[in-house]
């Protein structure tokens, strides 16, 4: 059993989302916590102009709700984190900052994207200072294909 659990929860499905979040309840201890966490991409400068002023602060927003919701509907307990920057560096920082002794995120079918710039959960196994359990059912919008390793899921 683990004291504090980091789950991701990425942009995929809420069936993946529930499933995370009802194995990191399964293995966080009776006085243990869950930190469920969102991260919203930085979004590059170039492109901040084409957006509303307000897109951040709907979008972190918008997430905190959709979680609180999720935890709500299932009856967990959970501490939501919504923030902006780079997911990989934000989902250890807060590991570390947590002192968590898991982080538990889900896999996805790779892409190109995936072998030139490495994905989230390949640069949070390599940087996490505590343990990393990685869920690789598939998602159900990919039946029938082999579970890879992704990024983290959900919203």
């Amino acid at each position: 059993m683990y004291r504090t659990i980091i789950c991701g929860i990425g942009m995929g499905s809420r069936e993946t989302a529930s499933r995370l979040l009802r194995r990191a309840a399964a293995l966080v201890d009776e006085s243990g916590s869950i930190v469920l966490m969102h991260v919203i991409e930085n979004i590059p400068r170039r492109h901040l102009t084409e957006l509303p002023e307000e897109f951040e602060t709907t979008a972190i927003v918008d997430a905190e709700k959709k979680l609180a919701s999720l935890c709500k509907e299932m009856g967990i307990q959970a501490t939501i984190e919504v923030r902006v920057g780079v997911a990989a560096s934000l989902l250890v920082s807060v590991a570390r900052e947590k002192s968590a002794d898991l982080i538990l995120l889900s896999s996805h079918m790779t892409d190109i994207t995936d072998y030139v710039f490495s994905s989230i959960v390949d640069k949070v196994m390599r940087h996490a200072g505590c343990s990393v359990l990685i869920d690789r059912r598939p998602d159900p919008t990919h039946q029938g294909s082999a579970p890879q390793v992704e990024d983290a899921a959900l919203l």
